[in-house]
């Protein structure tokens, strides 16, 4: 019988039940539940609605049950996935020590300066080797220490988000090491807690746990759990719980007929680097703000954090606000229409960052710099996807300077990957072969990893031949790089002007 998955893979925006079925060399993979993932403004701020998660998470795996009777195929392992750095407390009882805040909260952005002020930047990213941004669990667990040090004075285990997840459905309290990876708290040559870091900015760390690979069997689903799904007993696995982490092992390349190549994993933030040995924290790496977060296999993603659709998705949500619905489609195709390099921004502009007003800020931004704003919906998204193709290009420049190298080809993952426009364009910025897909390299990447822990797949390499024999990707060949080669200087001008 067939050996079957259940990859749990939360994003920002949605969260997806897959199910997974391993035939031979081949995976086949079915969307069995989706449900949207919102944050709550509560008087503390912004929190995850973790109790809704979770019931959706248990209502997935019920579905997923059903349809492994219906094919019969043998539920073998669950595992989740999610976005980094957010976590939640566990007290000694086991108790959640309340709700996990959203990464976007705004009282991330003075723990991060207090931290920087307390211990500066260079002892941190030699320590962790890890991007400086606010929204960092180690800036997390300043702002936390600061409003309500008790909760952290008492807490048994700090568990970032698929750990806590791990946690319901096992009642085992495991670190993941690519999520951990993912906090700069850990250390970038060791793997393990950077207690020194830790202790220097006046932190406790009595809750920093285990870190465990990924591919942990963490132990077996809880009784309970499965009784209410009304789904056979099985294991609960770690897979690579850092979505992109998944996403990047999914990747369908050969590295022994292609060693240089980049990724990006596209979404609402886009994340793009290359897959090396051993961590880079030298000081160009420093400088140009990539971060070391561990892969599958014990793999280092030198990455960059990017502002990806993000700024598409809050023009939507702004859109609709004001009584124009639109699908990503037909933005694509307003896009398309609208006039090319009208408007630019830099997508890391920090007031970007934050929910709200996206088209309103944009239009700042090109008041700011001597741009027409854009009007229409069509200009709002243009704006968005040339300006994301340029970042591209710039993190890839930046990228083959401390690799000293130059990248052959960029393969694109994840649900971004369906944005034909944004493909092209960055193809035509890079100037570079783009390998779309697959879409669903996070989902995938988890049930694969989570195969490696049970046994069906060897290793990394096995792993990516089963997604090259499973799905196909598409390839984009630059058409007009010429004409992102004669934008480019206006767009370094604009960030650098802009700090």
């Amino acid at each position: 019988m067939s050996h079957a998955y259940v990859a749990f893979d939360l994003g920002a925006e949605s969260g997806r039940a897959m199910l997974a079925v391993l035939r031979g060399q081949t995976l086949e993979l079915q969307e069995v539940h989706r449900f949207a993932n919102v944050p709550q403004l509560l008087p503390s701020g912004y929190h995850w609605s973790l109790t809704e998660i979770w019931r959706n998470l248990v209502e997935g795996l019920r579905k997923c049950g059903e349809l492994a009777r219906q094919q019969n195929v043998e539920l073998v392992s669950l595992g989740v996935d999610t976005w980094g750095v957010d976590f939640g407390l566990i007290g000694r009882s086991g108790q959640l020590l309340g709700l996990p805040f959203v990464y976007r909260d705004p009282r991330h952005l003075p723990a991060y300066e207090k931290a920087l002020t307390a211990v500066g930047r260079e002892t941190i990213y030699d320590a962790t080797g890890i991007q400086f941004m606010p929204i960092n669990s180690l800036y997390q667990l300043v702002a936390q220490h600061d409003s309500e040090p008790a909760l952290v004075e008492h807490a048994a285990a700090l568990l970032f988000m698929p750990d806590l997840l791990h946690y319901f459905f096992s009642g085992r309290a495991v670190n993941e090491a690519t999520i951990a990876s993912t906090s700069q708290m850990v250390d970038v040559h060791t793997g393990k807690w950077a207690v020194n870091l830790i202790k220097a900015l006046g932190l406790p760390h009595h809750f920093l746990g285990s870190i465990v690979p990924a591919g942990t069997v963490i132990g077996d689903l809880r009784e309970a759990v499965a009784r209410e799904a009304n789904v056979p007993m099985m294991r609960v696995t770690a897979p690579a719980s850092h979505d992109t982490a998944s996403a990047v092992a999914a990747v369908p390349v050969d590295t022994q007929h292609t060693p240089n190549w980049a990724y990006i994993s596209s979404g609402t933030w886009s994340l793009m680097g290359a897959e090396i040995d051993a961590p880079i924290v030298s000081e160009a790496a420093r400088q140009a703000n990539f971060t070391n977060e561990r892969g599958v296999a014990d793999r280092i993603r030198l990455l960059r954090n990017i502002a990806g659709l993000w700024l598409v998705q809050e023009c939507r949500r702004d859109f609709a606000r004001r009584g124009q619905s639109f699908d990503y489609a037909e933005l694509t195709r307003l896009a398309q229409e609208a006039e090319p390099f009208r408007t630019i921004v830099d997508p890391g502009h920090a007031p970007f960052a934050t929910p709200g007003d996206m088209p309103a800020k944009i239009a700042a931004f090109a008041r700011e710099t001597g741009q027409p704003e854009p009007t229409t919906p069509g200009q709002f998204v243009r704006c968005c996807l040339e300006s994301l193709a340029m970042r591209y290009r710039q993190t890839l420049e930046d990228l083959e300077e401390v690799l000293g190298r130059r990248m052959e080809v960029v393969h694109i993952v994840g649900g971004g990957g369906q944005n034909t426009l944004l493909n092209q364009m960055a193809s035509d910025a890079m100037a570079r072969p783009v390998i779309v897909g697959p879409y669903e390299a996070t989902a995938i990447g988890n049930a694969l990893t989570q195969a490696m822990g049970i046994g069906d797949v060897r290793d990394l390499a096995h792993l990516r031949e089963i997604v090259r024999n499973s799905f196909k990707p598409v390839t984009y060949q630059p058409r007009d790089p010429d004409a992102f080669t004669k934008q480019y200087e206006r767009y370094i001008n604009l960030t650098r002007a802009r700090g």
